[in-house]
């Protein structure tokens, strides 16, 4: 943890990692960020000592990796200003869509590993699908693999095209079970709970049946089973959710997410 690592975007991202950088013992003083924005510059001087920087310059030479945690459509412009400067890292992208060969064309480089992270990573819970290029070392993996077991679990994928999959998948997918949350809430405070009362039950329920599939033999579709007698509560509600095909409508919404990933590397990945 004595390398240096510089930061190109300074977003909730970018802070979840660091943050969990400087708990492994990396020191902020061999952190840079570059971050426009004014208020991203204060929560990051506040919250971690780091004074970031408005703009690329000379002290990324310094950097033994930087890490893209930038908008998509604003990726070619920075790469463009921070190439000059950033032969020699190796590269690793949270950007959702670009993809590693515009990445690597952009700054002169084929050290790039692409990683696709969710929001739980801001408390080290998330988990990220990892690709690298072929000159990316077995070296260079330990140590993504290092950085990102600061925000929680990681799988590496053999082909790019799979972080399209895993973006729509687990990249979206807090939005999916928020979106659920926000409709059982809905409902509980309907039927006379407080707001209050639905919601603690509501996020329970998620975080209790998450504990029991991830510690189960069995698949969901058995443990959903378990709990679906015939003519019981939870029959009712599964039947009136196949009457009206959600859970097809739900893979739909599922490979709408993908085609969005592969639309955004196409439309800002240009050359």
């Amino acid at each position: 943890m004595n390398k240096r690592i510089a930061f190109i975007g300074g977003g909730n991202m970018a802070s979840a990692i660091i943050g969990g950088l400087i708990g492994q013992g990396l020191s902020h003083s061999h952190i840079d960020v570059v971050e426009p924005f004014s208020e991203a510059q204060e929560k990051l001087k506040s919250v971690y000592g780091i004074v970031a920087q408005a703009k690329p310059a000379a002290f990324l030479a310094r950097a033994d990796m930087v890490i893209w945690a930038v908008k998509p459509q604003t990726f070619k412009e920075a790469a463009l200003q921070v190439r000059p400067h950033t032969q020699n890292a190796l590269h690793l992208s949270v950007a959702a869509g670009i993809r590693s060969d515009s990445i690597g064309r952009w700054l002169g480089t084929e050290r790039v590993v692409r990683a696709m992270p969710n929001t739980p990573a801001l408390i080290g819970k998330g988990i990220s699908g990892l690709f690298a290029r072929a000159p990316v070392t077995s070296a260079d993996r330990d140590w993504v693999n290092q950085v990102m077991a600061t925000t929680g679990q990681f799988l590496w994928f053999d082909a790019e095209e799979k972080l399209d999959a895993v973006t729509a998948l687990s990249g979206s997918g807090p939005a999916y079970v928020f979106y659920f949350m926000e409709a059982m809430t809905t409902a509980g405070t309907e039927m006379g709970l407080t707001r209050e009362q639905a919601y603690q039950l509501t996020v329970a329920t998620f975080v209790g049946a998450s504990e029991l599939a991830r510690s189960a033999s069995e698949p969901p579709k058995v443990l959903r089973q378990r709990v679906t007698s015939k003519g019981g509560t939870t029959f009712a509600a599964i039947s009136s959710m196949e009457d009206s095909d959600l859970q097809a409508e739900f893979i739909n919404a599922i490979y709408a997410a993908r085609q969005r990933s592969q639309e955004l590397g196409d439309e800002f990945g240009s050359a």
